[in-house]
């Protein structure tokens, strides 16, 4: 077989269904989807069920916190699941470690929706909560890495960053439907019903969700990058591919890692806190942040494609800066919208700071894919994401409300929010463009 064989894949091959982008796009999309459906259905119940069933405590304040930090250790495992399972996915294939992980996070979320409360099997209850709650981080943290480079990997250049943003499109649509299942669910029972057995239905759809996911990636092929790489002897890294990326490709991860501050922070206050801030700070009825997040979410779902055109256009870093920049400003609108009370301002508040999200996740995933080399590619891509999550997004929510309670204020949260986006536009000004990147060349240099 020549060089040129194995170099570029053959026009016939990429014209067939399971290679082609839009195909290989949408199956990444179902499954982030699916993912982010169960790890943000957990973060939603945080403040709706868990804080009163596995939790609870005289202070309402505090049993959030607790379920919020057993929401955090989710985000703790992350990195161990980033590193084994980016070992497998740069080791044996992006699409196999795709369909275990898939399995993994779908298995941990439909065993939430049959756990004995803790008034039924006490300290024992929060103990197996936390437990598959670490199965469900362990998952997505070789999530993400593995859909975005399954789109990457597939060609197209030109309109790279369009095509890696579906991956992103997934945790603003998995936010969507978690958060409308429970409205659904929450408008439709009363409040004994929603907390003794509601909220269960919309763990247990997991399941179905799961098989669609499923299908869809089994129908897919590896990518042509990866296959090329396995084909070369001399392209495989000695030890494991996390260490490469450790000791060769630090700057790059901890760089990454610092771009996605404002986004990773900004999303979770502005879909997940902003529940917790509208029913508990401001006293609202809890539909009124839940239908803000859903118009929210579905703006942004939305946005973040077309948003990706223009980055294919103009590059990654144009977009960084404006993101960055806005986030820095909107921290202190979005609360000063919020403590209007005014429902039509919330969903304002919360549109606008979920736009800025959208503008980050239009070019992250292209933006990742183009500073690793193929052969830790995987591993290089998991480690800056999930240690972004772990730094900026694990810990939102709970400094929100230490905040709040210290302060008084939201401002003071804005205040925080804002100093990650001074960290990602750091970040970003530090960052060179990366748009005309080829990546079966990347660390060749």
């Amino acid at each position: 077989m020549s060089r040129t064989t194995l170099d570029q894949p053959s026009k016939q091959s990429r014209r067939t269904s399971h290679t082609s982008l839009p195909v290989v796009a949408g199956s990444s999309l179902a499954g982030t989807a699916v993912e982010w459906y169960d790890f943000f259905l957990y973060g939603t119940a945080s403040a709706l069920v868990f804080n009163t069933l596995f939790f609870p405590a005289s202070d309402p304040l505090v049993g959030t916190i607790l379920a919020f930090a057993t929401y955090a250790v989710g985000f703790l495992a992350r990195p161990i699941g980033a590193i084994v399972l980016g070992h497998f996915g740069d080791r044996h294939g992006r699409r196999a470690t795709l369909i275990a992980s898939l399995l993994l996070m779908g298995g941990s979320t439909f065993l939430i929706a049959f756990l004995p409360s803790y008034a039924t099997i006490g300290i024992g209850a929060p103990i197996l909560l936390v437990t598959l709650r670490l199965v469900q981080g362990f998952a997505l943290g070789g999530e993400w890495g593995g859909a975005v480079l399954l789109v990457s990997e597939h060609g197209d250049e030109k309109r790279r960053a369009f095509y890696a943003s579906w991956p992103n499109i997934g945790p603003p649509l998995g936010n969507l439907a978690a958060a409308g299942v429970l409205l659904a669910l929450n408008s439709t029972l009363s409040e004994a019903d929603f907390l003794s057995w509601g909220w269960r239905i919309a763990f247990g759809l997991s399941a179905l969700l799961v098989l669609i996911g499923l299908w869809l990636r089994l129908y897919v092929a590896e990518t042509p990058l990866f296959e090329q790489a396995q084909k070369k002897a001399d392209a495989q890294p000695k030890g494991l591919p996390a260490g490469v990326v450790v000791r060769k490709h630090w700057r790059m991860v901890l760089l990454a890692a610092a771009t996605r501050f404002g986004e990773n922070a900004g999303f979770y206050i502005y879909s997940l806190f902003v529940i917790t801030y509208v029913t508990k700070m401001i006293h609202l009825d809890q539909s009124v942040a839940l239908t803000a997040v859903l118009i929210g979410q579905g703006v942004a779902v939305v946005a973040i494609p077309l948003i990706a055109v223009l980055a294919d256009r103009i590059g990654r870093r144009p977009i960084y800066l404006a993101a960055s920049v806005a986030t820095i400003v909107w921290s202190f609108v979005f609360f000063g919208l919020l403590d209007t009370k005014n429902t039509a301002l919330i969903v304002v508040a919360v549109v606008g700071g979920l736009l800025i999200f959208a503008a980050f996740s239009a070019v992250i995933g292209a933006f990742f894919s183009e500073l690793f080399p193929t052969e830790v590619r995987y591993s290089g891509v998991s480690l800056a994401y999930n240690l972004a999550s772990v730094l900026a997004g694990s810990l939102a929510p709970i400094i929100a409300i230490a905040l709040y309670q210290k302060f008084g204020t939201g401002y003071a949260i804005a205040a925080y929010l804002a100093a990650m986006g001074a960290v990602s536009l750091v970040a970003s000004l530090i960052a060179k463009e990366t748009r005309e990147t080829d990546l079966a060349t990347v660390g060749q240099d």
